[in-house]
């Protein structure tokens, strides 16, 4: 029996399948200088955790070249942002994420970005143009986004929120509008 030859629509409707399967559902290739930083465009969904699981040791290097320990936030709420400077949606948030941080850092709330798959140049010129007065963490090679590996940060930007016992209470995949993240950063500040 002579194999069927394909239509026209199911041309198209295959090449389209092939084509989507080479990024990945919901993955958007980008990155400096055309690089394969592949990442997964968040759906800005939020989730408030009902069972908190232990935030990992995170240790590195700041932007500015100092070094950092999450340990030594304990007893604080801290915001942990994951971003890129090449990120549309990263640099969408980033003043919501300084006008929060500058009206919650008085009521013990720290906020850390993590810059990873980025230039550490690219990344200062981030910090500078937006004025970031938070401190983040250069990571290029995503360590400390696997470290976190028991509640994921899946997309960039995400946000976890660290409550004061050191466990991860919020998870944000994607950009979060200004009100959403006052909001959740207002409730686990309150928490006792």
């Amino acid at each position: 029996m002579p194999p069927r030859a394909l239509t026209f629509p199911a041309v198209i409707l295959l090449g389209a399948g092939v084509l989507a399967g080479c990024a990945g559902s919901g993955s958007v290739q980008s990155g400096p200088g055309g690089s394969d930083s592949r990442y997964v465009a968040g759906d800005n969904s939020s989730q408030i955790l009902k069972n908190r699981r232990s935030a990992p040791q995170v240790k590195g290097t700041t932007l500015d070249g100092k070094p950092f320990d999450l340990a030594e936030l304990s007893g604080k709420v801290v915001v942990v942002n994951f971003w890129a400077s090449w990120c549309a949606p990263c640099r969408a948030e980033a003043p919501t994420m300084e006008k929060i941080y500058e009206q919650t850092k008085g009521s013990g709330v720290q906020f850390l970005g993590v810059d990873i798959k980025d230039g550490k140049d690219n990344a200062q010129a981030f910090a500078r143009t937006f004025k970031i007065t938070y401190p983040s963490l250069y990571d290029q090679a995503g360590q400390v986004a696997l470290a976190f590996r028991d509640i994921p940060p899946n997309a960039v930007p995400s946000t976890l929120i660290v409550d004061r016992h050191g466990k991860v209470a919020v998870r944000v995949i994607g950009s979060v509008p200004y009100s959403r993240l006052q909001d959740l950063v207002t409730k686990v500040a309150a928490e006792k």
